[in-house]
């Protein structure tokens, strides 16, 4: 395309009269062939009798160019009606432009070719003959109609006059222009020129041109200078009147000043007034309450007052953008129908009835109130949800189903690792940089004042100087509390009560207890074997492969690969792991695909090795408890229930009790506890009275690199001790869990479904547990009730007498260890006497000699 440079500055008006001066244009005005080739331009009209300089670069131009050098040189210059059009056509130019000869082309290293073409001229397009490699059209020249009359003299005279003004105001415009226009007698020429050296814009310019008698392009160019020079006029004043108040420090000032009056005088708006009456019509229609509405407005105002180029200028603009892109009135339409969102919550998850029925008792009180004109969201009255549960199990994505299923928009934010009380309440407007909280980020992100929020990893929140993030989330998750959520950087109330906040952790003793007091906590505790196998069949089986690029026909497992799978290369509560080891087959079997090695494949029990690798899960109970002294307890830990093997042994010593394994305050008492316990029952157990006297004990729970502490241990740490000091081994299939007391009595402890699951995942068929904890099995599925067998205790007698096995299968204590113990007790069965020291020297010789 080609780019005129008239517009850029005057300082080339010199060159252009000179080069017109050289030109006679009567006599020096080729013919016109009927066809020529159409040179479209952007944002510049040509004008006949005037010279252009034009810049082309684009490879059908420069071919154009090219070809027309070779023949008549004369070209057609039309201007685009859109100049950002890409491949201009017909369709995009005008019909009236200029017929031009070039006199002088220019080619720059880049490729870009510069020319100067002299406008002979005036034609319309008639007819387009084709458009490629370039436009070329049937033209008629339209010459301008000229009738010489006293009106015709009378325009010359005053545009001659005008445009001498008009040189003298503009500095950068030579004085030979003025005797060039003196000497024009032509009325064409004349107005051609005056035109060709003015700012004028592209629609008035191709006017002018299309204008068909010179009478009325006189007429129209007495009414363009004036406005020039009413324009120029009005600027010298502002400059002389400014310069007298201001100094060279305010010459910005100045310049924007000046800038305003020349747009006043043009009838423009001033940029910053249309901006405030923007954010006006904006802060109307946002429907805020009163008391948002009103702090808006009385930000618009400073800001109404306030210079652009203020620092304070940025800030104000910064906060209405806030206040007017909140969701004040915005929310979505909530789907009530009962049916519809249990189909969608058994789409999406499998099992979780409880979760699943709490979602529903929600939807069915909201359609209630709807039903009986009683509002759905009023002050006090909310439900903030909190999942609880290990990874794996499906909480966030539980949250989305209950978006999809409530017909709400779904965000998510992670509380993990937060330690600034900002990210939840925002920044005040003092500080540099401020912003909203994550929350009031949130809901504008969305755009509705109605979704569902969650609130992942509530349960890792941090505090440190900045502040206590879970003490901020108080009023965020207070249903008393968040219809008037007051954010910092806001600082009006934003109502949050309409928002379903869920939130998620892995463990519950971690959050706050005034937090937690404001959540219904829902526990979601893993899976059975059936469950995940259920879950891989129609879940993660059909996303694993889609996710693969594979097809349904391409792939298929056996429910006994995926059984294997599920036993033999994964022991988890969740199904994260799974769903890896089932995309790492998937993987692997797209692979042979791509290579074509195969065209489908079933995976089957006997092939998961191939992809997997060797077994990497072991039912090592049986092993671990062949020998006396190790004990199967049951863990609840984050990432879901857990067993825990603890092992006690003794050698020679004074009294001494170890106690190893990353134990934590509460473990290490329990272990002394249980020690105190079977001390005190040596009798019933069959063991010496003088035993521990000449022995040290040593108690360890392996994985010593993993913390651990709780108050569940006690009873696997006394059956552990009872088992070493007695020699009867532990039941290879018994799991246990409970505390004790140093009386013996078996204290309830917590997750019990969590800790019933990790037995049944490690093959465990026999659980004892506290008798008061029996109500507490009602939450483990039927399935595994029905496969397991349960042991219900008060006191560590019936702990022993149901784990321990009933013959010992070795000495309970070391050879060495049993012949020092006899022979201190034959020492005391001796009669008592009280020897002399000489006696007692004499004796310890003697028996030293023997």
């Amino acid at each position: 395309m080609a780019s005129s440079l008239r517009f850029s500055h005057h300082g080339e008006a010199g060159a252009r009269t000179q080069l017109l001066n050289l030109l006679d244009p009567p006599q020096l005005v080729p013919s016109i062939p009927e066809v020529l080739p159409i040179l479209p331009l952007r944002n510049v009209v040509a004008f006949p009798q005037t010279f252009v300089p034009l810049s082309v670069g684009r490879p059908r131009s420069i071919r154009l160019v090219e070809e027309a050098i070779k023949g008549d040189r004369i070209i057609g210059l039309v201007a685009l009606e859109d100049p950002d059009a890409k491949s201009p056509g017909p369709d995009d130019v005008y019909t009236v432009g200029t017929a031009a000869y070039i006199h002088r082309v220019l080619k720059e290293p880049g490729g870009q070719v510069n020319l100067f073409v002299q406008g002979l001229e005036r034609i319309v397009v008639e007819e387009w003959v084709s458009e490629q490699p370039y436009l070329r059209a049937r033209v008629q020249p339209w010459p301008d109609h000229v009738e010489d009359t006293t009106e015709l003299r009378a325009l010359m005279h005053n545009s001659v006059e005008l445009f001498r003004r008009m040189v003298e105001l503009v500095p950068h415009m030579p004085e030979e222009l003025i005797s060039t226009v003196l000497n024009i007698d032509d009325p064409v020429r004349l107005a051609y020129f005056i035109v060709n050296h003015m700012r004028i814009d592209l629609e008035d310019a191709q006017a002018f041109l299309e204008l068909p008698d010179v009478l009325g392009k006189l007429r129209m160019l007495l009414r363009l200078l004036n406005q020039e020079l009413e324009v120029l006029e009005l600027g010298r004043k502002i400059q002389s009147q400014a310069r007298e108040e201001i100094d060279k420090a305010q010459r910005e000032y100045f310049l924007r000043q000046q800038l305003k009056a020349i747009r006043e005088e043009l009838g423009e708006e001033d940029e910053t007034a249309l901006e405030v009456a923007e954010f006006r019509e904006k802060i109307e229609q946002a429907g805020m309450p009163e008391e948002a509405k009103r702090e808006a407005l009385r930000e618009l105002k400073r800001l109404e007052r306030l210079p652009p180029q203020a620092a304070e200028y940025n800030v104000v603009r910064t906060y209405l953008e806030w206040m007017t892109g909140l969701p004040w009135s915005v929310a979505t339409e909530d789907n009530l129908d009962i049916a519809h969102a249990r189909r969608i919550l058994d789409e999406d998850h499998y099992d979780l009835d409880d979760v699943k029925e709490r979602i529903l008792e929600y939807l069915a009180v909201q359609k209630l109130r709807r039903e009986r004109g009683e509002p759905l969201a009023e002050e006090g009255v909310g439900a903030i949800l909190c999942f609880i549960g290990p990874p794996g199990v499906g909480k966030t994505s539980l949250g989305r189903s209950i978006a999809r299923a409530l017909g709400r928009k779904f965000i998510r934010m992670s509380l993990g690792g937060v330690r600034d009380e900002a990210e939840i309440r925002g920044h005040r407007r003092t500080y540099i940089g401020a912003l909203p909280g994550r929350i009031i980020q949130g809901i504008r992100r969305v755009g509705t004042r109605n979704p569902v929020f969650m609130l992942d990893e509530i349960d890792k929140i941090g505090a440190d100087f900045r502040g206590d993030p879970a003490a901020a989330l108080l009023e965020v998750l207070d249903p008393a509390q968040n219809y008037e959520f007051r954010d910092h950087y806001l600082d009006v109330p934003f109502d949050l009560s309409q928002v379903l906040f869920i939130a998620t952790g892995n463990v519950w003793e971690t959050i706050s207890p005034p937090l937690r007091d404001r959540m219904e906590i829902i526990f979601l505790s893993g899976y059975t074997e059936n469950d995940k196998l259920h879950i891989a069949r129609g879940y993660l089986v059909p996303r694993q492969v889609r996710q693969n690029g594979l097809r349904a026909e391409e792939i298929a497992f056996t429910d006994a690969a995926l059984q294997r799978i599920i036993r033999e290369y994964t022991r988890e509560a969740g199904v994260r792991n799974l769903e890896r080891e089932i995309g790492k087959v998937c993987r692997k079997v797209a692979t042979r695909i791509a290579e074509g090695k195969i065209e489908s494949a079933l995976i089957d029990a006997d092939d998961v090795p191939d992809f997997l690798g060797p077994q990497r899960v072991f039912f090592e109970a049986a092993e671990r408890t062949e020998l006396p002294g190790v004990a199967t307890g049951l863990a609840a830990t984050p990432t879901g229930g857990d067993v825990l093997f603890i092992e006690a042994t003794l050698m020679p010593g004074h009294k001494g009790f170890v106690v190893t394994g990353q134990l934590g305050d509460v473990m290490r008492e329990s272990a002394q506890a249980a020690l105190s316990y079977v001390r005190s029952r040596v009798r019933e157990l069959n063991i010496p009275p003088d035993f521990f006297e000449h022995v040290d004990i040593h108690l360890h729970v392996p994985a010593g690199a993993i913390p651990k502490d709780g108050p569940s241990a006690g009873v696997t740490m006394a059956t552990a001790l009872a088992s070493l000091l007695t020699g009867r081994p532990v039941r290879a299939d018994v799991g246990m869990t409970g505390e004790i007391t140093l009386r013996g009595k078996v204290l309830p402890v917590g997750g019990i479904k969590e800790k019933v699951l990790a037995a049944h995942r490690a093959g465990l068929r026999c659980v004892i547990l506290p008798e008061r904890n029996a109500k507490d099995l009602e939450d483990v599925p039927e399935e595994i009730r029905r496969e397991m067998d349960f042991i219900r205790v008060n006191c560590v007698d019936e702990v022993f007498a149901a784990a321990l096995r009933d013959e010992p299968v070795e000495q309970p204590f070391p050879f060495a260890l049993r012949r020092q113990t006899q022979r201190v007790r034959e020492a005391e069965e001796r009669p008592v006497s009280i020897p002399s020291p000489a006696y007692a020297q004499s004796e310890e010789a003697r028996g030293g000699e023997g």
